[in-house]
């Protein structure tokens, strides 16, 4: 049975790992994993300031979700799941959970700069593209920017 839970400063380490194998799951190389690691970890002061909910099953993380807000507009900043889950429904209710945390904080907009790969997911959770947007680890490179109307 999966169940969602607010993420605890000792989720941190297996959260960013989890994080980093979600990732490299599209084929990225050692270097390019390295360079996006810090933006992929979970830390105590993210804890503090954003939204965090793990997804887990008989004890174990399955996936994350990390949302944030700035005035009318609420981010994703991170949803990752285990590759080994993938496909499960983690996702789904990790997004589920994110859209209804940017609702109840009053956000009109959940925005997604999503990874080029995971783009397919966010749209059929809804979201439409609008954009692009520059990557926080990566100089140069561009990633799809999705946009998910909230109604109230």
């Amino acid at each position: 049975m999966l169940t969602l839970r607010k993420a605890r400063p000792a989720d941190c380490r297996p959260a960013t790992e989890l994080c980093l194998r979600s990732k490299a799951v599209w084929g990225y190389d050692a270097e390019f994993m390295a360079q996006c690691r810090a933006e992929l970890s979970l830390t105590p002061d993210i804890l503090e300031h954003d939204d965090v909910r793990v997804a887990e099953s008989a004890g174990r993380i399955l996936g994350i979700a990390q949302v944030s807000r700035d005035g009318d507009d609420a981010y994703l900043e991170k949803l990752f799941v285990d590759p080994d889950a993938m496909g499960r429904g983690a996702g789904r209710a990790l997004f589920e959970w994110a859209r209804s945390t940017a609702r109840d904080h009053g956000a009109s907009r959940l925005i997604v700069e999503a990874d080029p790969e995971a783009a397919a997911f966010y749209r059929r959770m809804g979201a439409v593209d609008a954009g692009s947007a520059p990557s926080a680890s990566i100089p140069g490179r561009l990633l799809p920017r999705l946009v998910l109307t909230l109604s109230a």
